[in-house]
Protein backbone atom coordinates (compact mmCIF):
# COMPACT_ATOMS: atom_id res chain seq x y z
CA UNK A 1 0.00 0.00 0.00
CA UNK A 2 2.85 2.41 0.81
CA UNK A 3 4.48 1.75 -2.57
CA UNK A 4 1.20 2.57 -4.32
CA UNK A 5 0.89 5.89 -2.46
CA UNK A 6 4.50 6.75 -3.26
CA UNK A 7 3.98 5.93 -6.93
CA UNK A 8 0.81 8.05 -7.00
CA UNK A 9 2.55 11.07 -5.44
CA UNK A 10 5.49 10.74 -7.84
CA UNK A 11 3.12 10.59 -10.83
CA UNK A 12 1.20 13.69 -9.75
CA UNK A 13 4.45 15.58 -9.15
CA UNK A 14 5.77 14.64 -12.58
CA UNK A 15 2.58 15.84 -14.29
CA UNK A 16 2.72 19.19 -12.47
CA UNK A 17 6.37 19.78 -13.34
CA UNK A 18 5.86 18.92 -17.01
CA UNK A 19 2.58 20.79 -17.62
CA UNK A 20 3.57 24.19 -16.19
CA UNK A 21 6.64 25.35 -18.04
CA UNK A 22 8.53 28.15 -16.35
CA UNK A 23 11.31 30.26 -17.73
CA UNK A 24 14.50 30.07 -15.75
CA UNK A 25 17.84 31.74 -16.08
CA UNK A 26 20.69 29.56 -17.22
CA UNK A 27 23.37 28.89 -14.59
CA UNK A 28 25.74 31.80 -14.41
CA UNK A 29 23.36 34.08 -16.28
CA UNK A 30 22.92 37.41 -14.53
CA UNK A 31 19.56 39.10 -14.35
CA UNK A 32 19.64 42.78 -15.23
CA UNK A 33 17.06 45.09 -13.69
CA UNK A 34 14.75 46.50 -16.33
CA UNK A 35 14.12 50.23 -16.26
CA UNK A 36 10.81 51.30 -17.72
CA UNK A 37 10.35 54.38 -19.87
CA UNK A 38 7.66 56.92 -19.16
CA UNK A 39 4.41 56.06 -20.93
CA UNK A 40 3.08 58.78 -23.26
CA UNK A 41 -0.74 58.87 -22.77
CA UNK A 42 -1.19 60.28 -26.29
CA UNK A 43 0.48 57.20 -27.80
CA UNK A 44 -1.39 54.65 -25.66
CA UNK A 45 -2.85 51.69 -27.58
CA UNK A 46 -4.62 48.53 -26.51
CA UNK A 47 -4.03 45.10 -28.04
CA UNK A 48 -6.26 42.09 -27.50
CA UNK A 49 -5.24 38.65 -28.73
CA UNK A 50 -5.57 34.91 -28.15
CA UNK A 51 -2.78 32.73 -26.77
CA UNK A 52 -2.68 29.03 -27.60
CA UNK A 53 -0.54 26.55 -25.68
CA UNK A 54 -1.30 27.57 -22.09
CA UNK A 55 -1.91 24.57 -19.83
CA UNK A 56 -2.36 26.23 -16.42
CA UNK A 57 -3.34 29.54 -14.86
CA UNK A 58 -0.45 29.90 -12.44
CA UNK A 59 2.56 28.67 -14.42
CA UNK A 60 1.56 29.72 -17.92
CA UNK A 61 -0.87 32.64 -17.82
CA UNK A 62 0.81 34.39 -14.89
CA UNK A 63 4.27 33.93 -16.40
CA UNK A 64 3.17 35.52 -19.68
CA UNK A 65 1.38 38.30 -17.82
CA UNK A 66 4.52 39.02 -15.76
CA UNK A 67 6.75 39.08 -18.86
CA UNK A 68 4.44 41.52 -20.60
CA UNK A 69 3.97 43.72 -17.51
CA UNK A 70 7.73 44.07 -17.04
CA UNK A 71 8.28 45.03 -20.68
CA UNK A 72 9.36 48.59 -21.40
CA UNK A 73 6.48 50.60 -22.84
CA UNK A 74 3.74 48.37 -21.42
CA UNK A 75 1.38 50.12 -19.03
CA UNK A 76 -0.81 47.13 -18.15
CA UNK A 77 -1.13 43.48 -19.16
CA UNK A 78 -3.72 40.87 -18.21
CA UNK A 79 -3.94 37.26 -19.32
CA UNK A 80 -7.17 35.31 -18.86
CA UNK A 81 -6.38 31.60 -18.81
CA UNK A 82 -10.00 30.48 -19.12
CA UNK A 83 -10.65 32.60 -22.23
CA UNK A 84 -7.09 32.05 -23.57
CA UNK A 85 -7.03 35.81 -24.13
CA UNK A 86 -4.65 38.66 -23.26
CA UNK A 87 -5.12 42.42 -23.18
CA UNK A 88 -2.14 44.77 -23.21
CA UNK A 89 -2.06 48.57 -22.95
CA UNK A 90 1.16 49.91 -24.42
CA UNK A 91 2.91 53.05 -25.66
CA UNK A 92 2.98 52.73 -29.45
CA UNK A 93 6.16 54.84 -29.66
CA UNK A 94 8.01 52.14 -27.67
CA UNK A 95 6.21 48.86 -28.50
CA UNK A 96 4.07 47.54 -31.33
CA UNK A 97 1.81 44.49 -31.83
CA UNK A 98 4.62 42.55 -33.54
CA UNK A 99 7.02 43.04 -30.62
CA UNK A 100 4.33 42.02 -28.13
CA UNK A 101 3.71 38.87 -30.18
CA UNK A 102 7.43 38.07 -30.09
CA UNK A 103 7.58 38.54 -26.31
CA UNK A 104 4.67 36.15 -25.72
CA UNK A 105 5.93 33.52 -28.17
CA UNK A 106 9.48 33.70 -26.73
CA UNK A 107 8.23 32.99 -23.20
CA UNK A 108 9.17 29.52 -21.89
CA UNK A 109 10.98 27.52 -24.58
CA UNK A 110 9.99 29.74 -27.52
CA UNK A 111 7.73 27.09 -29.06
CA UNK A 112 4.95 26.59 -26.52
CA UNK A 113 2.80 29.71 -26.92
CA UNK A 114 1.29 31.02 -30.17
CA UNK A 115 -0.46 34.37 -30.59
CA UNK A 116 -3.47 34.73 -32.90
CA UNK A 117 -6.27 37.21 -33.65
CA UNK A 118 -4.23 40.29 -32.66
CA UNK A 119 -6.38 43.42 -32.68
CA UNK A 120 -4.78 46.75 -31.73
CA UNK A 121 -6.70 49.97 -31.28
CA UNK A 122 -6.34 53.40 -29.69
Amino acid sequence: MTFTKLLFVASISAVLFISCKQTASAPGEKTVAKSKSTINPEKLEKATFNIEGMTCAIGCAKTIEKELSETDGVQNATVDFDKKEATVSFDSSIQNPESITKIVEATADGETYKVSNMVASK
